[in-house]
């Protein structure tokens, strides 16, 4: 089981933990990983993309020119898709495009998350933290801390702390997410470093193990 050190807000280490093997040690799966992170995009496009079939554009009730005689080809609307100004063919209408993964692999996907960011270094455990007041400078101190200033940072912690969740929002690129409701792949893979708590790892390896 991997062990790894647990550090207070400041950056000192205080203690290590024993990670659970089957939640940060499985083998990473790149193709679950993708799959996940096309999962959640495609359920945040909005499918609002709207055309209109000839049936809907404005216009073309009467025959342009009779049937036969004129030497022009024939032709019974001007709101033909051939015509300009027409109906518009196989287009977009408003849909979604969310779809499901299968319970086992979502899960296989967190994990996987889990298991490459703290192969790669960037998983690092607090043995906890919390705000008296929402105060940006508080989180800008620890990044500042852990020397991560310059890059995107996600914070997580067992349940939703509004004062951690106000101080994050304002700075580009940092968030914070509780694991009980919120923890998923794109967020783990899409940030530089993760931080998370203690409490949080317990909470993450009783859902996962």
């Amino acid at each position: 089981m991997p062990i790894v050190a647990v550090y207070d807000i400041t950056g000192a280490k205080t203690s290590e933990l024993e990670l659970n093997d089957s939640v940060f040690g499985v083998d990473v799966n790149e193709a679950v990983l993708h799959q996940a992170v096309v999962m959640q995009l495609a359920s945040q496009r909005l499918g609002t993309a709207s055309t209109k079939t000839r049936g809907f554009v404005r216009g073309g009730g009467k025959k342009p020119w009779k049937q036969k005689g004129t030497g022009r080809a024939r032709a019974g609307s001007i709101r033909s898709p051939l015509w300009v100004g027409g109906g518009t063919v196989f287009g977009p209408h408003p849909r979604s495009y969310a779809f499901r993964m299968p319970r086992k692999q979502r899960r296989l996907a967190i994990k996987s998350a889990l298991t490459a960011k703290l192969q790669d270094g960037e998983l690092v455990v607090l043995d906890g933290i919390n705000f008296d007041a929402p105060k940006t400078k508080s989180v800008l101190k620890l990044m500042s801390d852990f020397n991560v200033s310059n890059k995107k940072v996600l914070i997580v912690t067992a349940e939703m702390l509004e004062n951690v969740e106000k101080s994050a929002r304002n700075i580009p690129g940092v968030k914070a997410i509780p694991a009980s409701s919120s923890l998923n792949v794109y967020d783990l893979l899409y940030h530089d470093k993760v931080f998370v708590t203690k409490d949080a790892i317990t909470r993450i390896e009783e859902v996962l193990a």
